[in-house]
């Protein structure tokens, strides 16, 4: 009598994930694995959309509005893909249970494929899919940095206008941004903002900015994503009395201001301490900065906007 085949009823090998999970197209595997076509248009022309969620102590914060964001990207680029919302979140909480990982940047991505053979060589023919990846808590700035404060400049690289590329639709066209950041290592900074062409601050590499002067907080009304992580500090500031503007800022109030911090899912709240070379208060992160960065961190670990990771789901 012939035994029967119980590997597919055998539990995952999750040392496989160790480094990280990833999911393309319906398929689930490592993240070292994990490779999209080179003749895909998400590839070949930065033809995709993307949005970041973290996880902390084993939750995702704010993931419906990271889930509404990236829905509002796909569809500000004419772009549906086969899965619906909630089976983007069961995707995102089976790559994280598979990897085990408690404290984790998950990405999902909205990529363009090519056109069936014998259609039109156009963005409307090429079929959408889903992509994305679980891997170890990543920061944008490094803990010493953060403890002395970040060391920002002003490019001379200006923001892609809205008009060309919607920054609110989160994208791949990063070359001025790359640009900046060479700028920035040139002058021996940690991090360049970009301003737009009327010289009002936008953003900088995958971080919002805001700056503070005289006790009132404000940050970029336009020119830049509208940040998860941006939205929590101004939460955050009517919650805690702290007066908050959300309007045009220009070069010259960035840098004459008494303190300037900068918010990502990928470091949560980054103050820092210098921008173009001046110093700001006594070289290290404002009061103000201090107090929402606690504030921030302190929510979220009493479960501020948490959804706790599904680690027991079948797999």
């Amino acid at each position: 009598m012939t035994e029967p085949d119980q590997s597919r009823f055998a539990e995952p090998d999750h040392s496989r994930f160790a480094a990280g999970a990833a999911y393309i197209d319906g398929r689930y595997m490592p993240v070292a694995e994990a490779a999209i076509p080179l003749t895909d248009w998400g590839y070949r022309r930065s033809d995709v959309t993307y949005d970041v969620v973290g996880v902390w102590d084993g939750a995702f914060f704010r993931l419906d509005d990271h889930i509404r964001r990236f829905r509002a990207s796909m569809d500000g680029l004419h772009m549906k893909p086969a899965e619906s919302d909630d089976e983007i979140k069961a995707v995102l909480h089976k790559i994280v249970r598979l990897s085990g990982l408690r404290a984790a940047y998950v990405a999902m991505d909205c990529l363009r494929g090519v056109p069936a053979p014998g259609k039109p060589r156009h963005p409307a023919y090429a079929r959408n899919y889903i992509a994305a990846f679980a891997v170890p808590w990543v920061s944008v700035a490094s803990p010493e940095m953060c403890e002395r404060g970040l060391h920002l400049m002003i490019a001379d690289t200006l923001r892609i206008p809205p008009e060309s590329v919607e920054p609110r639709y989160k994208n791949f066209h990063w070359g001025d941004l790359t640009r900046g950041q060479f700028e920035a290592m040139d002058k021996g900074a940690d991090f360049a903002i970009l301003l737009d062409a009327q010289g009002n601050v936008t953003e900088g590499a995958g971080f919002n900015v805001f700056s503070i002067t005289d006790g009132v907080v404000a940050t970029p009304d336009r020119g830049a994503l509208d940040g998860i992580t941006r939205l929590s500090m101004i939460e955050l500031c009517e919650e805690l009395g702290i007066p908050c503007e959300v309007r045009p800022v220009p070069a010259a109030e960035l840098r004459d201001a008494d303190e300037i911090f900068t918010c990502t899912t990928a470091g949560g709240v980054m103050p820092a301490s210098r921008i173009d070379g001046r110093i700001m208060g006594n070289d290290r992160p404002g009061p103000i900065s201090m107090r929402l960065r606690d504030a921030f961190w302190a929510k979220r670990a009493e479960g501020w906007h948490a959804t706790p990771v599904d680690y027991e789901g079948k797999d």
